[in-house]
């Protein structure tokens, strides 16, 4: 019998670092029934935090993901037997993402194939840097949140203050569905709006005893002004709802979460709970609400591509059985047996063994062997089919983002796009039997990791690797010695700084040899200027170029040749072997020999008139500008504020929050290096700070100076 997809619900765990992801989805496993025994971050004994170094830092930093039951559930009998609303089976495809930002990608490929993410608050500090980061990825890939204000138990919460910054700070539309009794040491339970109950949690039993309370005289009136509200809400987002509520009738709880679900799956409104995922409170009824308001795959548009052989023919694909098989790779993880290569599947049935295509890079592949997954620990499956999140075995070629498909029905899928590395380091192998293992080494991470780069200096005769921040390198660095067993000898961080010009310019590139015998002739002109990549351009790496030859002067077959010479140019710079971007290169004349014309001269004097104009162009750095926010004890903010403005940063906004001041600035990568360690001694450990990348900007004259200075 073919499977109900509407009781299927893909969701995500996503937030700023430290708001509780991973503990709500420690909770989630627990009250499932898929563990027995409650993991904690505290302890390094998280489920989804299955890495070593994960555990050690209490940090997540790889997506993790499982697929667990759920019956909507009241508060159970007496002797703690679990009622259950329906007897029909739920089944939740949860992944826990990390909230640091150099993990970021993490989040990305996530989204990329949920059908609904939580998006997890701190109960004191409500919207933080990385909660915006997050916010905004999901909105691209327009994937329907509920909002979950969780460590309501923290001193300093605010159930109110967190719901304002979701409104002012992500311009989203949030409706409490719940509300706190209680906040700090007070916080006792949750009151379900919908319903009109309240409930409160037994912390002895760990949350599986829960009961419903009356709600505490005191919060009547807050609660029927919540309730208005919420209502009013729910009635807008539906328009037989609409009429019914203007017409003064009263609705029903069914009618209420159909205007809640409408709303919430048309990205309308995000509907806001509360609980605290540490002390056991409110995580049932997240799940029944999860159920409630998030899309099954049948509420979510057909996925649209584009067959591999006609691009402009767009193709759509249902979440149906009966469709041709298509899905989309969004996670490859380096195993002994293997890669272990994640698939949503999006479209018709993917048996074991079965032959199948990998549209993106037109190569063939098998599916040896299909997992279900459980962080670490996986499950054997005959088959997936749409709506499935699974792992597969026997992939050799895909790379994250990739479409694979059924070979008779090809489709190609919208790829994925990552930032760009800020930050670099290098790397020497120790003994030539590393020096071995590390190149294959570099491969495997390059394909986990998409933000993930590395090159080898021909002139320092050094590995240099390239990634999204301190913490990042410096996981690659312990992963490539202790799980990979490469020892290598780490340098210390560098900017990943990039070139660009200022001015436009013109250039002859000829190049010209003669050794007897058949000579080397290659002439062209050139011209660039500044140039700023829309999306439609033709564009490779920020750099556009255009063939403007009249007359014959390069015949057609060298001006490829001309085109690969400027852009290997364009990969080292001028000024300090940095990558040239926003360029646009015209190629407008030049000269050819019958004879010695070949690729081979046209592509050397492509470089040498790269070179020469860019040298004309007026080039400079840029350099990466972060987002930073550092959140300081009030008595602290002044120090913080000078050190911040010491370092070329512009303060963009400071504000109070309780006893804490929150200050916003944008400041350059590369006057933050150990900064970890001068915010702790200037405020006794109390602060914290999070960066994540906010654009480029040129280098001022002075300091561009002594970056190409160090170079030479």
């Amino acid at each position: 019998m073919a499977r109900d997809l509407s009781k299927f619900r893909n969701i995500g765990i996503a937030a700023h670092i430290d708001a509780g992801k991973t503990t709500v989805s420690e909770r989630i496993l627990f009250y499932t029934g898929k563990t027995h025994k409650l993991g904690e971050v505290h302890e390094g004994t998280a489920v989804m935090d299955h890495l070593p170094e994960e555990q050690e830092r209490g940090i997540t930093i790889t997506s993790a993901a499982t697929t667990c039951p759920w019956y909507l559930q009241d508060p159970p009998k007496a002797d703690g037997t679990p009622v259950r609303k329906t007897q029909d089976h739920y089944t939740i495809n949860l992944i826990d993402t990390p909230g640091h930002v150099d993990f970021t990608v993490e989040v990305e490929r996530s989204l990329r194939v949920l059908d609904g993410a939580v998006a997890v608050f701190d109960g004191r500090e409500g919207v933080e840097a990385q909660s915006e980061t997050v916010w905004r990825q999901a909105t691209k890939y327009m994937v329907p949140r509920l909002c979950f204000v969780n460590k309501m138990d923290k001193i300093g919460a605010d159930f109110e203050f967190v719901v304002g910054t979701i409104r002012d700070r992500l311009g989203a539309n949030p409706v409490p569905i719940q509300l706190p009794i209680g906040a700090a040491e007070t916080f006792s339970g949750v009151i379900d709006l919908v319903e009109e109950k309240a409930y409160a949690w037994d912390e002895e039993s760990e949350g599986m005893i829960w009961k419903e309370i009356p709600i505490p005289e005191e919060m009547l009136s807050k609660v029927d002004q919540a309730r208005a509200y919420m209502v009013e809400k729910a009635a807008e987002c539906d328009d037989s709802l609409t009429e019914k509520y203007l017409n003064g009738e009263e609705l029903s709880v069914d009618e209420i979460r159909q205007g809640l679900r409408k709303g919430t799956i048309a990205i309308q409104i995000n509907p806001v709970l509360c609980g605290s995922a540490l002390k056991y409170k409110g995580i049932q009824l997240l799940l029944n609400n999860v159920v409630y308001y998030l899309p099954s795959p049948l509420d979510k548009p057909p996925v649209a591509g584009h067959d591999p052989r006609k691009k402009e023919s767009e193709l759509i694909r249902k979440a149906d059985i009966n469709e041709p098989f298509c899905g989309i790779v969004f996670k490859i993880v380096s195993d002994q047996h293997g890669d272990l290569t994640y698939l949503r599947v999006y479209s018709g049935k993917l048996e074991q063994g079965t032959r199948i295509i990998n549209s993106t890079r037109d190569k063939r592949e098998i599916a040896s062997r299909i997992w279900e997954m459980h962080a670490a620990d996986r499950k054997p499956r005959d088959y997936a089919e749409a709506g499935d999140i699974v792992g597969i075995v026997g992939f050799k070629h895909g790379l994250t983002g990739d479409t694979v498909c059924d070979p008779e029905h090809p489709i190609v899928l919208e790829k994925m796009e990552f930032p760009e590395p800020v930050i670099s380091m290098s790397i020497e192998p120790r003994s030539s039997n590393d020096k071995n293992k590390l190149g294959e080494s570099l491969t495997t991470l390059r394909r986990e990791d998409p933000t993930f780069r590395s090159n080898y200096d021909q002139e320092t005769g050094q590995t240099i690797i390239h990634g999204m921040g301190e913490l990042h390198l410096e996981i690659i660095a312990n992963k490539l010695k202790r799980d990979m067993k490469v020892d290598v000898i780490v340098g210390k961080p560098k900017v990943a700084y990039k070139e660009t010009i200022t001015s436009k310019s013109e250039a002859q590139g000829k190049h010209v040899k003669q050794t007897g015998g058949r000579g080397q002739f290659g002439d062209c002109w050139i011209r660039i200027e500044p140039y700023n990549p829309v999306e439609g351009d033709d564009s490779e790496d920020t750099i556009l170029f255009v063939n403007a030859i009249k007359g014959g002067s390069i015949p057609k077959e060298f001006i490829p040749a001309v085109e690969y010479g400027c852009r290997q140019a364009a990969k080292t710079g001028i000024l300090a072997g940095y990558p040239l971007l926003n360029v646009k290169i015209e190629l407008f004349d030049g000269a050819y020999h019958d004879v010695d014309s070949s690729q081979v001269a046209f592509e050397q004097a492509g470089i040498l008139a790269m070179q020469s104009a860019v040298r004309k162009a007026r080039p400079c750095l840029l350099e990466p500008i972060m987002k930073l926010q550092v959140v300081t004890p009030i008595e602290y903010a002044g120090p913080v504020q000078g050190d911040i403005s010491s370092r070329r940063a512009m303060i963009e906004n400071a504000e109070q929050r309780g006893n804490t001041q929150v200050i916003d600035a944008t400041v350059p990568l590369a006057s933050m290096f150990g900064y970890s360690t001068i915010l702790r001694s200037l405020t006794q450990g109390r602060a914290t700070y999070t960066m994540e990348p906010h654009s480029y900007a040129q280098v001022p004259n002075n300091v561009q100076q002594e970056i190409i200075a160090a170079q030479k």
